[in-house]
């Protein structure tokens, strides 16, 4: 999701099919444990219980927002403690297959915030717990016409997961060192030529996310690379790709012969000025940073042209988990209004509602309407027309792969 990828992926894969088979004979009796309570009993089977989280914890406003304020709300208002652990991508996949491959009867991880091709290969083992969506009460406010948060990576995510926030890829620039920041391939290879060492990709999600960006373009933009993994497609365009970026790569910093494994490094040599852009997959990002201090206010945000991808990530429970329905209520708050409010605002969070303002009432589309502006990131209706449906994992699965052999490693 946001963190670095990890080499197992080859591994994860050739296991899939066993796995498969293994988690499939015991599904059915799983899927009927909360089908038949009403919303009630399900909150009162949650008091007293434990909800383990497993999810991203890079980022210290977010991991702010959910000890000091989640977690201290599903405490006093359900009775259920959260505890968060650390983990995200392929970790959350390796930790799942392996209580699966040794027939664990329980997980010690109930909860997991996920999207993508996590989700992608998490269904392919059956270890998400689900269709489960449609009983949270909270459910009937989600902007599920948006297919940015209906879809997941071109997956219909019928109610595997549940939407939790959306972003947008964004550049961030050092506004006093760049007045003119690129918006398109052929003005980036412009700048980067005249300004050599001060602009590179990182070697992980927000990385991959702009080079996915980048893919759809040269496939034709919107929509061209929708449907199903095609491989004629990915041969062609990935090959334009991978010669753009071989061409440019000797003018990256440290002269293309290393990449940031991290969006956290990618982060702080732009804030110490070794590097004057650095990307992020929240398009509010720039705000929240500068008024932690750690971007100077010089810092702006902006999506080129071309566009880029645009997407939601969600919370899925665990099939084997023994607190489904105290990860219910904690799905169920982390939807409602309130939460929603709190972190979309840019000095909590600044991430982006999945709710519908139209189907909240009045008061709650008044308390959405005077959440604090902007101040150094662009609007979302001034960028919306720039977003870009996810393609099938399988791109971004490859995309890794070949990003490292086709240019780090040459």
């Amino acid at each position: 999701m946001f963190g670095i990828y990890e080499n197992t992926m080859k591994i994860i894969l050739y296991s899939f099919a066993l796995l498969f088979f293994i988690c499939s004979c015991s599904s059915r009796k799983e899927k009927k444990e909360t089908s038949n309570y009403t919303w009630e009993q399900i909150t009162q089977i949650a008091q007293g219980k434990t909800v383990n989280l497993m999810m991203w914890k890079g980022d210290l406003l977010i991991n702010k927002y959910m000890a000091d304020y989640v977690a201290v709300e599903v405490q006093k208002r359900f009775g259920v403690t959260l505890h968060i652990l650390e983990g995200h991508g392929n970790s959350i996949v390796s930790t799942l297959m392996t209580e699966l491959e040794a027939k664990k009867p329980e997980s010690e991880v109930d909860m997991i915030w996920i999207n993508g091709e996590t989700f992608y290969q998490l269904r392919q083992i059956n270890a998400l717990y689900g269709p489960f969506v449609e009983k949270l009460p909270n459910n009937q406010y989600i902007n599920w016409e948006s297919p940015f948060i209906a879809y997941d990576f071109q997956q219909a995510v019928e109610g595997y997961e549940c939407p939790w926030g959306n972003v947008q890829l964004a550049l961030i620039y050092n506004s006093d060192k760049v007045q003119n920041p690129p918006m398109n391939l052929n003005e980036l290879e412009i700048w980067v030529k005249e300004h050599p060492g001060k602009f590179t990709i990182g070697n992980e999600f927000a990385g991959l996310t702009l080079l996915k960006s980048w893919l759809i373009h040269l496939a034709g933009g919107q929509d061209s690379l929708s449907g199903e993994f095609s491989e004629e497609k990915y041969l062609k365009h990935s090959a334009q790709l991978w010669t753009y970026l071989n061409r440019i790569k000797p003018y990256f910093w440290n002269n293309g012969k290393s990449f940031p494994a991290s969006i956290a490094q990618m982060h702080q040599m732009f804030a110490n000025g070794e590097l004057w852009f650095t990307i992020s997959n929240n398009d509010a990002e720039v705000d929240n940073k500068i008024l932690q201090g750690i971007f100077p206010e010089n810092s702006r945000a902006y999506v080129p042209e071309s566009g880029t991808i645009q997407n939601s990530h969600y919370m899925g429970i665990v099939r084997h988990s023994a607190n489904k329905e105290a990860a219910m209520v904690v799905c169920n708050f982390l939807i409602s209004p309130e939460a929603q409010l709190k972190k979309m605002q840019p000095s909590v969070w600044g991430d982006y509602t999945i709710l519908s303002a139209s189907k909240l009432n009045a008061d709650w589309q008044q308390k959405f309407k005077v959440i604090p502006d902007r101040k150094y990131a662009p609007k979302r209706a001034d960028f919306q027309g720039k977003a870009l449906r996810e393609p099938a994992p399988e791109y971004m699965i490859r995309l890794f792969d070949d990003f490292r052999k086709e240019v780090i490693e040459k």
